[in-house]
């Protein structure tokens, strides 16, 4: 079992804990929210055209966003070595339940989970009970180049060494869909499947896995996932964020009505929280489940663009570091409603390429611009012009510069939305 003094840890920074992988679903949203993003994402695409600069900013209250040091304060990135933790007792937990079927154990999640960067800190965790050893997990590494054929495949293999815990953080580090780049992850499933691997875990992104769980529908991985962040773990999540290290808890209200966000209602009466949350409480943080579909690093990503400081708090902020004003009326920062919101929309284009380079920057977690060449078939000239367009649009970066371009967290839920329209398989989540 896990250790109980990791309980309220585990809790706050991985709420929900891990769940198989069938069992994930969606945030519920209400109808109305539902036909409000249709009618703003075809609103968006009418103004696509229009440049970011072009389009004015409508405030509703012109507050001024956070400074780096009141992000850092109020709504800071998580420490993945804490999450790495919380993962650690949630497979201990399954485990010791008999709820694991194999020795490697797959977990497969959506981009910007956070799962890849913290399996790269498993290391950190020190000795993990799901292994009686007690070793240290070995972190494997995927080669430089790779393509590969099958008899080069089992030879890698073959050099790693597996007689320790053993650690893949992102699967999709080791393949390129093209024939000759689909070696080492079939030679990895076809070991895991004959039970010659020992103990291990391998992290996979959905996108990833929805294509390795096509081509190899047999392999049979019953992979695991981190529960869907819904608006109660959110809040837990959001105020683990700003005061996990002992600091006092922030308060988050709306621009337009005063409305709470955080903290949470402290009550177990479930009418109370009712009549609290109707009365007292906004719906952003349900509605923020439902856009993020439940995905922490996208709904952080929202939530850091949403927040705002008036004008005389900021310097107050500043130099208060982690002091809060907790007063009933008080609030440390405020929160612009997603509807009045900038966030990225697509840059209208006839062209199928713009389609394809996203459909593989997911499927592989990530590319360089020459990797990207080769799985996309789109050339270079052209791949540059779609790259730029669609980092203008906050869509896409490289940082740093130099690195393997990605998607944007913040520009995720109009990626999927739009190759979900053009006809791209998607994943499960």
């Amino acid at each position: 079992m896990k250790d109980k003094t990791n309980d309220n840890k585990a809790d706050s920074c991985l709420p929900g804990g891990l769940v198989p992988t069938e069992q994930w679903t969606l945030p519920q949203t209400s109808v109305r929210r539902s036909l409000k993003d249709a009618i703003r994402h075809a609103l968006k695409q009418l103004r696509a055209g229009v440049s970011q600069t072009e389009e004015p900013f409508e405030s509703m209250d012109e507050l001024p966003e956070l400074s780096a040091a009141q992000q850092r304060r109020l709504a800071p990135e998580p420490d993945y070595s804490h999450q790495a933790e919380a993962i650690v007792c949630g497979l201990e937990q399954a485990r010791s339940e008999g709820s694991l079927s194999r020795d490697v154990v797959c977990l497969v999640a959506p981009p910007f989970s956070g799962v890849q960067q913290a399996l790269t800190r498993f290391s950190e965790c020190g000795r993990s009970g799901s292994n009686e050893s007690g070793e240290v997990w070995n972190i494997i590494s995927p080669p430089d180049a790779l393509l590969f054929d099958d008899q080069e495949a089992r030879e890698w293999w073959d050099k790693q060494d597996l007689s320790r815990p053993w650690i893949i953080p992102e699967l999709a580090d080791f393949w390129l869909r093209r024939l000759s780049g689909l070696a080492l992850v079939k030679e990895l499933f076809r070991r895991i499947a004959a039970g010659d691997m020992g103990a291990g875990v391998v992290g996979c992104s959905s996108w990833c896995w929805r294509y390795w769980g096509h081509y190899l529908e047999n392999a049979q991985m019953s992979p695991w996932s981190p529960a869907p962040m819904d608006a109660d773990r959110l809040g837990v999540w959001f105020t683990y964020l700003a005061s996990g290290s002992g600091k006092s808890p922030v308060i988050a209200r709306m621009t337009g009505d005063g409305l709470y966000v955080l903290p949470l209602p402290e009550t177990d009466e479930a009418e109370n929280r009712k009549s609290q949350k109707k009365n007292k409480y906004s719906t952003f943080l349900r509605d923020l489940a439902a856009t993020s579909r439940g995905n922490p690093g996208v709904a952080l990503a929202i939530w850091q663009r949403s927040l705002r400081a008036r004008p005389d708090d900021d310097t107050k902020l500043d130099e208060a570091g982690d002091q809060s004003d907790t007063q009933g009326q008080s609030a440390d920062c405020w929160v612009v409603p997603l509807g009045r919101l900038s966030l990225p929309s697509m840059p209208q284009s006839k062209e199928s390429a713009t389609g394809f380079v996203l459909h593989g920057l997911l499927l592989h977690n990530g590319l360089d611009t020459a990797s990207l060449e080769v799985v996309t078939g789109v050339s270079a000239h052209e791949l540059s012009l779609v790259l730029s367009r669609l980092k203008r649009a906050e869509l896409v970066i490289q940082d740093p510069p130099g690195s393997d371009w990605q998607v944007t967290a913040i520009g995720y839920p109009t990626v999927r939305r739009h190759l979900q329209s053009w006809g791209f398989p998607l994943d499960q989540f």
